[in-house]
Formats: structure tokens, C-alpha cells, sequence
């Protein structure tokens, strides 16, 4: 089988469960409450098992948090830059620069870890857990600070601080590492069933993805999903392996740092941008465009990846 057959046999089914969860929830099944539950749960429970176990079960090399660190803040400056960049030629007001500042940094965690998953498997979850305890501190800080400033939502340390310290998926990176560090270590019993839980969230959390979107005239928000478009799922990961190759990352590093750099933005977008006074419309098309256009986009990304490994 090709790389590229290989990577289409595993994207096609993750992307398939989106595409369920859309119909799903258009149809009205199982009913209008279910999806924002199901999302809670995921997100304050199945996920943070995922990644507890991944971290506390991780072989670690903390020499590799630093370059780590410093790759994914250049990218992410980059594509932030990038779309305050546009704003002479879009004329935003603030909180629509912030929805497209958004658009242009965060990324859908779900898909992610089902994408490295499916197809590196387990040998690429410590990376990918790293990864993400590092972006999350560092995309919700930007996006909060710009929102505040653009758009005029909590501009106080204090409800920066407070948002970071609840974030369940933050929450569940410490929790991992705490454990990976200690001399006790993560007892077989609980490992297992955290594997359990954690194996759950990727289908559940996918289907959970579809059943967030919406069909979105694109109207006067055209140029500006776009350009966010082309951002977040092209610019983005060019320079994302730009950065890696000049920090020297090793190629499993690489591949999980360009893969999450590629993603399209996540549903947390809407809720912020809802939250912090953004334009939760804007955002609302982003997510949708962006997530039908990476069907295409990651294929050609993931194959030209499966190049690195020889």
C-alpha cells in the first residue's frame, strides 16, 4: 500500500465519524441536548484520561521541553502575525481580527490525537502529549489577551490565570506529568482504565466535532475564512517544519508539530469568541469551512510527512 493509500485508509474514517456526527445531529438524534452534554464530557472527563495516561505511561527526554517550547511559540507568532497582517486589506473591526486571529492559531485537539494515532499509533503519543501541554498554555493566553484587547472581554490577569488553571485538558497534561515524574508511577489497574476511557474519546469527540458544525453561507465573511483558511492550514504548516528543520526536531517531533500546526480551528474558538465578546459568526464559519477543506489539505501534509521517516 502507498503512503498516500495508507494515510487516505486512515483519515478517511475519522473523518467519516465528523460527517456522522453532522447528520446525526441535523436529524435531531437523540435529541438537541445530547451533543453540548456529550461535548462536556469528553472534554472535562474522556480526554483528560487520554492524556493523563499518555503522559504518566510516557517515556520522556525533558531536554526536548525547550526546543519543543521554542517551535511551537514561533509558529504560532507566525500565523498570529500573519493574520493581524490582513487587516488593511480586510478592514476587521476588533472583535472580528480577534475571531480571525483565532481561526489562524488554534487547532481542533481531537482530531489531532485521532490523526497521530491512526497513523503513527502509539509511538507517537508522548510527542503528541508534550505537544499539547505546551500549546494549550500558549494558544489560549494569546487568544484571551487578544480578545481582550480587540474585543474588549476580561482583561485582567486574574480571569487570564483562572481560565488556564480550570482548562481540563491543562489540567490533565499536570496531572500526567506529575505522575510520569514521581517514583510511584501510574498503577496497572487505573492505567488500564484510563486506556479505556481514553480510547472512548477519540470517536465520541470526532462525532462530537460534526455535530458542532453548521452549513455556512460565506456572504461578507468570505475573504476573511478564506484568508484564515489558508493561514491555518497551509502557511501554517510550512512554517511549522520551517522552524522544526532549523531547531534541528527530531522527525517524530516534526511530524506531530506540523500535524497540529495543519489542523483546522476548534469549537473552544466559539465558545471564547461567545464569551469574550468576538464574532461568534465569523468563528461559526471558520470552523466549518476549515474542517471541510482539511479533508483535502491533510492527505497531501500527512503523505509529504511519511517522507521524513524514509
Amino acid at each position: 500500500m502507498s503512503n498516500l493509500a495508507a494515510i487516505l485508509a486512515a483519515l478517511v474514517p475519522l473523518f467519516g465519524l465528523i460527517v456522522l456526527g453532522t447528520l446525526l445531529a441535523r436529524a435531531g438524534f437523540p435529541g438537541a441536548a445530547f451533543w453540548p452534554l456529550l461535548e462536556r464530557f469528553i472534554y472535562f472527563v474522556l480526554f483528560p484520561a487520554l492524556l493523563i495516561e499518555g503522559l504518566a505511561s510516557a517515556a520522556l527526554d525533558p531536554t526536548r521541553i525547550g526546543p519543543m517550547l521554542l517551535a511551537i511559540a514561533l509558529t504560532l507568532s507566525g500565523g498570529g502575525l500573519a493574520a493581524f497582517a490582513l487587516q488593511p486589506l480586510l478592514k476587521l473591526n476588533g472583535p472580528r481580527l480577534s475571531s480571525l486571529f483565532q481561526g489562524s492559531i488554534r487547532f481542533n485537539t481531537y482530531l489531532g490525537i485521532a490523526i497521530v494515532i491512526s497513523v503513527w499509533g502509539e509511538a507517537r503519543l508522548a510527542v503528541t502529549a508534550l505537544t499539547i501541554a505546551l500549546m494549550i498554555p500558549l494558544v489560549n493566553v494569546a487568544c484571551v489577551l487578544v480578545l481582550s484587547r480587540l474585543a474588549g472581554g476580561d482583561r485582567s490577569a486574574r480571569g487570564l490565570a483562572q481560565s488556564l488553571l480550570k482548562n481540563p485538558l491543562i489540567i490533565g497534561c499536570v496531572i500526567g506529568l506529575s505522575i510520569n515524574l514521581s517514583p510511584l508511577g501510574l498503577h496497572p489497574w487505573l492505567a488500564s482504565g484510563l486506556d479505556i476511557a481514553g480510547q472512548a474519546a477519540i470517536p465520541l469527540g470526532l462525532m462530537s466535532v460534526g455535530a458542532g458544525l453548521a452549513i455556512h453561507r460565506l456572504g461578507a465573511d468570505g475573504l476573511a475564512i478564506l484568508s484564515a483558511s489558508v493561514i491555518k492550514l497551509l502557511a501554517l504548516p510550512a512554517l511549522a517544519f520551517a522552524v522544526a528543520t532549523g531547531l534541528g526536531l527530531s522527525v517524530a517531533e516534526t511530524q506531530v508539530l506540523v500535524v497540529f500546526a495543519a489542523l483546522p480551528t476548534a469549537t473552544s474558538a466559539y465558545i471564547l469568541a461567545r464569551q469574550m465578546h468576538g464574532d461568534h459568526t465569523l468563528v461559526a464559519g471558520l470552523l466549518s469551512v476549515q474542517t471541510a477543506l482539511a479533508a483535502l489539505s491533510l492527505p497531501v501534509i500527512l503523505s509529504l510527512l511519511a517522507q521524513l521517516a524514509g
